[in-house]
Parts: structure tokens; sequence; C-alpha cells
């Protein structure tokens, strides 16, 4: 309750804040301390879009574990219109969007190729999912690198899984894991080294590059590179009266600068960020 009314309040004094510019843009970005939030989503949120619109467009940026709230709460403030533009990753809304569930499925895309042509596949599905559920329009849906297994116990196939305590990075990659004969828990992403280190878990779940940008590497000795997680899709939506508020140039130029100034280098970016990830220093 705090943490909403907290929200409620930015969210106001946002809107106050920008009471003479109609087209504001308040963004809550993904993990602050991964590649796509540093390298892609600031730059393009806070610099290549305002620079595009000719000064027509401004933007807040701000990530969401910087703002103190869950990553799995960043639609439902998003669809309360406590801010404009939300980013996430989907596995994180399921039990608000069951929908979404089926975007990332655990092995189904071993490949990056592969995983955008899921994704464009999947966008309509998702857009009518987020329009429903969260009052929101979709505008892109970029991946994480693949999903891979880090260890702090000998592992060399899926068989070694059996009676190990395994972090998943979403539920459909737990059921999957407890198929496998291992036991699932939910611990959120940061709190992930310690629990490694401590014993806690034995293994965990998550891309490749931001398990070693997080330094999962300094707690672990083995590593599985196969995609078991999926790709953990990361969605970016726009409150739909936001959207429907704007111009339809503006809409245009936002959509149009989101596919070829961030979606693509995103996926672009992908297809040697899982092998960076995997490749960790002697």
């Amino acid at each position: 309750m705090k943490t909403r009314f907290a929200l409620s309040a930015l969210g106001l004094a946002l809107a106050a804040g920008s009471a003479n510019a109609a087209d504001t843009l308040n963004v809550v970005g993904s993990w602050s301390s991964l590649e796509l939030n540093r390298q892609f989503e600031k730059p393009f949120w806070s610099e290549t879009l305002p620079a595009a619109s000719n000064g027509d467009l401004s933007t807040q940026v701000t990530p969401f574990d910087q703002m103190g709230i869950p990553g799995s709460d960043v639609y439902r403030y998003l669809g309360d219109g406590v801010f404009d533009v939300g980013i996430t990753v989907a596995d994180y809304t399921v039990s608000d969007a069951p929908e979404l569930e089926g975007l990332d499925l655990p092995m189904m895309a071993p490949t990056a190729e592969e995983a955008q042509q899921v994704a464009e596949a999947f966008r309509p599905l998702a857009e009518s999912t987020m329009n429903k559920r969260f009052n929101s329009h979709v505008l892109a849906i970029v991946p994480y690198p693949a999903q891979v297994l880090f260890c702090n116990t000998p592992i060399e196939g899926l068989d070694d899984l059996q009676d190990k305590k395994v972090r998943a990075s979403g539920r459909s990659t737990g059921e999957f894991i407890e198929a496998l004969g291992a036991q699932s828990l939910n611990i959120a992403f940061n709190e992930v080294p310690g629990s490694l280190e401590r014993g806690v878990i034995d293994c965990a779940v998550t891309g490749s590059l931001s398990g070693y940008s997080a330094g999962w590497h300094e707690v672990s000795s083995h590593l599985m590179p196969l995609p078991l997680g999926g790709w953990d899709y990361v969605i970016t939506a726009i409150n739909q009266d936001k959207w429907q508020g704007l111009g339809a140039e503006t809409q245009t130029l936002i959509q149009q600068q989101v596919d070829s100034e961030f979606t693509a280098p995103v996926w672009e970016n992908a297809r040697g960020e899982t092998a960076r990830g995997v490749a960790w220093p002697a």
C-alpha cells in the first residue's frame, strides 16, 4: 500500500512537472545493472528519441529497481497511468496475464533468429493481452540473452538436475525444471549470487550475459549453455490513454524510432550476447 501511494504521488508530481509539455514521456525501464537498460533503453529514451523529434518529445527515464518496485508490478502501475512507458520481463507478469506465458517456453527457440520469429509471431496476442490486462499498447518485444544454467555443483547434462534446487527464470521454466526432477524455487534476480554462495540453491537460470554482468560467475563453478529458460522476452509498452492522446505523426515517429533504433539493435546484439556471457575469462 505504501509503495502504491508513493508511486501515485510520484505520478502526480511528474504530471504536474510536465503540465506545459503534453508530449513528455515518463519511462520506467528494466534492470539498471544489465546491458539491455544501460546500452539500449536508457540511450534510446533519453537521447535518441528526443533528438529524432527535434525537441518535440522530452523524457524522464528511471529503471524499476531504482524506483523500489518489483518488476511484476510495472505493468499494473503503467495501466493505472502512474507513468507513461513501462518495460519489464513478460514472465514476471504471468500471474496477472497468463496469456503471456506462451511467449517464452523452455527450449522452444535454440537460436536468436528463431527467438525473433517467435516474438514476431506472438506480437498480436501480446498486443491484445496488454490492451486488455494493462490498458497499454505494445511498442517492442526484445530478448535478454538465452536463459542458461549457472551452477555451483558439477553438472554435465539435464539428468544431473535430479534433486537439485534451482532458481527458475519464470513459471514455465520452473515447471520444466520440476519435470526433470529438480526443485524449482522463486528467488529475486539480485538475491541469486548470495543464494548460490550460501548453498540455498544449487543452480539458477538467467541470461548468460545478464548473469555474468551481475557477478553470478563468481559464485558458480559450472555453466550449461542451453536455452533452458528461453529468452526472457522484455515487453516495452505505453499507457493506452497516453498513446491515444498523442498525435498520429508522433505515434508514427515513436514506433518507427523504436523499431529501427531500439528493437533492431537489441536483436542484432542478442546474436552475440549469449556467446559473450558464456565465454567466462579464465
